[in-house]
């Protein structure tokens, strides 16, 4: 590889091992086996090198997880046993990146600041809407653009809370089985109030 690809991974390794904003120049050039003068060539600052390898590193964490999901949608069993497979597999791949799971929240806090990384954030965040929903199988070619997109960021949600939640305290952070109980007493609960509120009493 050359200098700007081995910074590249260099830039990725620091990211899992220290986190973005205690990553420092030299960190990245004594992993990378590179130079500083390296960097400011290939990239003009450690920000901009920073923000491309945690651009490149959650496009890899992306793929890794569609083929969970797309692994966990093909094994046998009714829609429950496939959603808490799905849920399983995240939790597994929250557990083996987790220095990537939290440089990413981390990079929240400062998005403000990094406008090229919010941007790509955002189109990603709209590209999974697009396809969250069928990953999980809830969603098909027949169901309108609007529904399939509410759909995709209801399961957003789901997989940034459990992120956060497995990165805080993973020890009693919500798992697979959790999750596919919960959504059973949801889902039983709207079907025995029939979907409605229940009457606001009437005031005298």
């Amino acid at each position: 590889m050359g200098h700007r690809e081995d910074l590249l991974e260099g830039a990725k390794r620091c990211l899992r091992e220290k986190g973005y904003a205690r990553t420092t120049t030299r960190d990245i050039v004594a992993v990378s086996n590179t130079n500083l003068a390296s960097i400011g060539y290939h990239f003009g600052s450690k920000e901009n090198l920073l923000n491309e390898a945690l651009i490149d590193a959650l496009g890899e964490w992306g793929k890794e997880l569609e083929g969970a999901l797309a692994a966990a949608m093909s094994q046998d069993g009714g829609a429950l046993e496939r959603f808490e497979s799905i849920w399983s597999r995240l939790v597994e791949l929250f557990a083996n990146d987790r220095a990537l799971c939290a440089a990413n929240i981390e990079v929240f806090a400062q998005i403000e600041h990094v406008p090229t990384v919010r941007q790509v954030l955002a189109d990603g965040l709209e590209q999974g809407r697009e396809g969250l929903g069928r990953l999980f199988g809830t969603v098909s070619e027949d169901t309108d653009q609007e529904t399939a997109r509410a759909v995709g960021s209801f399961y957003q949600a789901l997989v940034t809370g459990v992120m956060v939640q497995w990165l805080i305290d993973p020890g009693r952070a919500p798992s697979g089985h959790d999750l596919t109980a919960a959504l059973r007493q949801i889902a039983t609960g709207l079907m025995w109030n029939g979907g409605t509120r229940e009457p606001e009493p009437e005031h005298v």
